[in-house]
Order: C-alpha cells, then structure tokens, then sequence
C-alpha cells in the first residue's frame, strides 16, 4: 500500500496497468523507485604485517588477509570502479588482555591508514574500533575475574577511546565503533574531542545482534571468543524495540551515522531506525551472507551477480544510506556494466 493512500485507493483509477510501465528495462528504469550506485558501497579490508602478502580467508572466497600494501592495491582497484570508502580490520601480530595492539601508535591499523591516506587521498578510510582481533581470549572488552569473567562495560571504556583516538591521529577519516558496550560512542566522542579532533565523525554499530551470521568473519579477523560468546554484549535477535533504544542513545551520544548488522536477516529494523530518525544509515552485509552467496554460485545452484545485487537493492529500499560488503567491488563493476 502507497503511504497516505486507502486499501481502496486503485478504484479511482480503472484504466491503470501496472505491467505497462514494466515493459522494456529502459522503461523499468525510468520508473525505479530505488538505485543503487557504487557510491554507496563500503568495501571491508583485513589488514596484517608483512609486505606483499595475500592469505586466502577459506569460508569467503575472493577475500584475503592482506598486508598494508595489498590493501592499498585492494582498495586501488574498488576506488577506480566508484567505490568511495574502505573499512579497516586489523589482525595484529600478538594479542593480549589488553588489546595493546588495538591503539599502537604503530599498530597495523594505523600504519595502514597512514599509507591509504598518503597513496588514495580521496578515498574514506574508516576503521572498525573493537577489541576482539586484539585480546588473547577474543572477546570485545576487558574480562573481568571480580566479576565472575564478565567482560566489564566500564573498564573497556577507556581503551576503545584510546583506539578509536589512534584511528583518528593516523588519519582515519571515520571511526566505527562495533563492540556493543554501553556509553562507548561517548566515550570516543569526548577523547575525540579533547584532542581536537571534533571534525572526526563516528559511525556506531548501534543495532548490532549476536548473529550466527558472523562465523566467515571470525575466520577472517582471527577473533572467535576463547570461551563463552557474545550475547551478554550484542543483541539479542528476537528484539528490535530495543535496537531503536540502542540506536536513540549512540545519537544522543554523538554518533553521526548509525548502521544495522546483519543487513538481510533485520530488514525490518533497518527500515524502522531510518523511519524513525532520519540519520545517516548503513547496513553491514556480512560474511555469513556473502559466503552463502559465494557456495551457492559455485554449485550453480544460483546466480551470484542476480542475487548479490538484488540483495543489496533490497537494503537499500529498506532504507541504508549506503552498504558495507565484501562484494562492493564486483558489485560496482556489475553495475558499470549496466546490471
């Protein structure tokens, strides 16, 4: 049903034929209420040390662990076919319990943001600010024994700043904080602030669901939790009042964007956080989605360009502003060549 208009609405018009308009592809184009551009495609890039390195993630084909070199090229080549912006996971060296190597001054994040900005400086660099590729047991946060192994809010606080104010110093055009603690984007925000870097914006993760969805991901970032996981922390999937609780707060925060992840299997809550507050939105679609897609295709069983790009079409009518994907550079070149 159109908004504004009654069950009962098509009656005023007898004549009205929907197929018409479908007739020719010159003719659905013309009328499409939703487009999809490679402007509005983020392209996620794992980075670890090394020079001329390129480690095959094995659940998600086509995509690699890659040393700051490689994915400078990586993100050459998205850049060229109309990709405007990569965002940066770091797989360290050595880990720790207190994710050191998340806010090193030369940390592997920030040593290849400062190569991105200096090789591709139009190009957005956007940094995922979590713990979890960093601490020795794989969780998002400090855990705390006083508190029966808990990861504790309010002690991981202070390092997520730190990282995310690392981001920034490098030159990170956005931080993107994922860990689901509460009072996080606050936290970054004022240490973003204090060291006048105030024009650096912060996309929040601010509706992100303990989904089983993220498993290739794991793979990729090294990050599965040592014990336990990660429902004490990101949401629970049956709940999407609450994500419009969690998204109300980051803004209050000072989050300047706000996404949802998973992307396909919440359609609905993206729809309702960009109904409901207007602001910049992103859906992330993960890993679990791509691999799918990928293992699908393979077997024939799919059409891998058809539905990958019907997909992400999908999230934008529900109402994303723009998409992280794994597929944002085939995407862009699927749709250069008029898809």
């Amino acid at each position: 049903m159109v908004a504004g208009m009654s069950t009962g609405w098509i009656g005023h018009f007898p004549n009205y034929r929907a197929r018409r308009l479908r007739r020719t592809a010159a003719l659905r184009r013309l009328v499409r209420e939703t487009t999809l551009e490679a402007g509005q495609l983020v392209l996620p890039l794992f980075a670890r040390s090394g020079r001329k390195a390129r480690r095959p993630v094995s659940s998600m084909p086509g995509v690699f662990q890659l040393s700051p070199d490689e994915v400078a090229r990586e993100a050459e080549k998205a850049h060229a076919l109309g990709v405007p912006a990569v965002i940066l996971f770091g797989i360290p060296e050595r880990k720790d319990e207190k994710a050191s190597g998340a806010f090193a001054r030369n940390g592997i994040v920030q040593q290849t943001v400062r190569l991105l900005k200096k090789e591709l400086p139009d190009l957005i660099v956007m940094t995922d600010v979590c713990l979890c590729e960093y601490m020795s047991h794989g969780h998002c946060g400090i855990v705390s024994k006083e508190q029966g192994g808990e990861v504790a809010n309010d002690l991981t606080l202070p390092l997520l700043a730190r990282t995310a104010l690392s981001h920034a110093e490098a030159g990170a055009d956005v931080v993107a904080p994922s860990d689901m603690m509460d009072g996080r984007v606050g936290a970054i925000r004022r240490e973003l602030d204090r060291h006048g870097l105030s024009g650096t914006p912060i996309l929040s993760y601010a509706a992100k669901f303990a989904s089983a969805y993220y498993g290739p991901f794991r793979e990729a970032a090294e990050s599965a939790p040592k014990f336990g996981d990660r429902r004490s922390y990101q949401m629970d999937g049956a709940n999407a009042r609450e994500a419009l609780r969690e998204v109300a707060l980051d803004i209050a925060e000072g989050a300047d964007m706000v996404m949802v992840k998973p992307a396909l299997a919440y359609l609905d809550v993206l729809y309702r956080v960009k109904t409901e507050f207007g602001f910049p939105t992103g859906a992330y679609a993960v890993s679990g989605e791509y691999a799918m897609m990928k293992a699908a295709a393979a077997r024939g069983w799919i059409d891998e360009r058809a539905v990958t790009l019907e997909s992400l079409r999908a999230m934008r009518r529900a109402g994303a502003d723009f998409i992280i994907t794994y597929a944002a550079a085939e995407a862009a070149r699927w749709l250069q060549e008029g898809a």
